[in-house]
């Protein structure tokens, strides 16, 4: 666990001065004992100034494992006390109250906290493909700076900390009558996440943050060719729709000076739920990628990237048709609005799980999970393990279903509800994650050997193999 007491190694630099010769020999082969730090003090002896006595010092390192059980034990202990504050911080407050209050900082915070759990999960998709030998780095055109899988839980890890500690300020304050101190919190904590996003300077990951930026510059405005992490990225912040929506509400309230007010329970106010920016923001994702598929089919001309935009527009009817019951008769809702929402809901979900699994996964034939003999060359990350597929589709399909809950502003009074349906969604997005970037890395490395490498195939599996190498995401 720590380190010996040891001799510096021969080819120390700090032994002998340049063009002396070495005072001592290795002594860590003998010891059997790694060194961490250990320094000599040169000294004049008998008059000589370039004699030098090394001094052997205790290198005194605590192991990893004892640095990491310490760091948990820390988090641990702080999300301990994160949590003991913060209820009795929500127990302090009156029950008319506490359901409203509780509202309203979920709506700041739960934007913040899923973001974190995205990445978390895009962590755990960089560990398995670096185990799995997919090079994603060339997938996605990155630089030799890029982030792994550690740096990236290093982030989500102080975003675990700093959101729920910013959280837990806002109602501890709150319920000890600071208003405008518990007013401050969210917009504090907003602001320090727009200026690290955009800090100029060549910290914290600078060349990292500069290509997120530059993406998404690309998706805002698609006037350049799209590539593989343009759509990729636009398709991951389909799924962040509620939390665009959320950030919207968040902010109007921020600038209009209502954060922890109830003034902007009236509905029909400027931040109020009957808002006409819920919708838009909410569609926004979806017209992003439906411009990118129309650009697609403008540099390619391949007929998908049409088929692929029906499919995001697919979902502009369920957003608005949703926001129409709080500006039509009741009547006319239950009647006419509401069935044509629910249709819409039915035909997004099921084009989309199609999408999902013969186009973005390519699992059109069967035969890729059941058939195959040499699976091998077909999953670089299942080998073989045909339940993963069942779960993975079946999952996938319900999902889907479930997604539509959150586009629709007329279901999102539960917040918890809310949120848990938009964390799934969060969960389907990393799911998905695996199986489209290993689809990619197959079309770009062994689908032009494959069919030399299986004898006799079969109509099905030719028909797969032949099949476009064009981005259908």
């Amino acid at each position: 666990m720590f380190g010996g007491q040891v001799a510096a190694p021969i080819n120390s630099p700090h032994l002998r001065r340049s063009g002396s010769r070495a005072v001592v020999s290795d002594l860590g082969a003998e010891l059997g004992n790694g060194v961490e730090n250990s320094y000599v003090h040169p000294l004049e002896i008998n008059g000589s100034k370039n004699a030098s006595i090394p001094l052997v010092t205790a290198a005194i390192v605590p192991s990893p494992t004892l640095l990491w059980r310490f760091k948990v034990l820390l988090f641990l202990l702080w999300g301990f006390i994160c949590g003991k504050t913060g209820w009795q911080s929500v127990m302090r407050m009156s029950a008319d109250l506490r359901d409203l209050f509780l509202y309203e900082a979920f709506l700041y915070y739960n934007p913040l906290l899923l973001v974190t759990t995205m990445v978390w999960l895009w962590g755990i998709n960089l560990w398995v493909f670096s185990r799995s030998n997919i090079n994603y780095a060339k997938i996605f055109d990155l630089d030799q700076n890029h982030l792994t899988h550690r740096e990236i839980w290093k982030c989500a890890t102080w975003m675990t900390i700093i959101v729920p500690t910013s959280m837990t300020a806002y109602l501890y304050l709150y319920s000890n009558g600071e208003v405008s101190l518990a007013a401050s919190q969210p917009v504090l904590l907003y602001f320090a996440v727009v200026m690290l996003l955009i800090f100029p300077f060549d910290i914290f990951y600078f060349s990292s943050r500069y290509y997120l930026l530059r993406a998404l510059w690309r998706i805002v405005l698609p006037l350049q060719a799209i590539t593989f992490s343009d759509f990729f990225l636009a398709d991951i912040l389909t799924s962040m729709a509620k939390v665009f929506s959320d950030i919207e509400r968040s902010v109007c309230r921020m600038v209009h000076r209502q954060v922890a007010t109830i003034a902007w329970f009236e509905a029909d106010s400027v931040c109020g739920s009957h808002s006409v920016a819920i919708p838009l923001v909410l569609v926004l994702p979806y017209l992003f990628r439906f411009f990118q598929c129309l650009r697609q089919y403008r540099d390619i001309g391949e007929r998908s990237a049409l088929l692929n935009a029906l499919k995001y527009s697919t979902a502009v009817p369920v957003i608005f048709l949703s926001a129409l019951k709080y500006h039509v008769l009741p009547e006319s809702w239950t009647n006419f609005y509401r069935p044509l929402w629910l249709l819409s809901s039915v035909l997004n979900s099921l084009y989309s799980f199609y999408w999902d699994v013969a186009r973005d996964w390519d699992f059109s034939s069967f035969a890729r999970m059941f058939k195959f003999n040499k699976s091998h060359l077909y999953s670089h990350l299942l080998h073989g393990r045909t339940w993963v597929y069942f779960w993975v589709i079946g999952s996938n399909l319900i999902l889907r279903c479930t997604w539509t809950y959150k586009l629709s502003a007329h279901l999102r009074n539960n917040y918890l509800t809310v949120f848990t349906i938009a964390a799934l969604e969060i969960f389907r997005r990393f799911q998905w994650i695996f199986f489209r970037v290993e689809n990619e890395w197959n079309k770009i490395n062994f689908r032009p050997n494959m069919q030399l490498s299986m004898n006799d195939p079969s109509d099905d599996e030719v028909k797969l193999l032949s099949s476009s190498a064009g981005y259908n995401v």
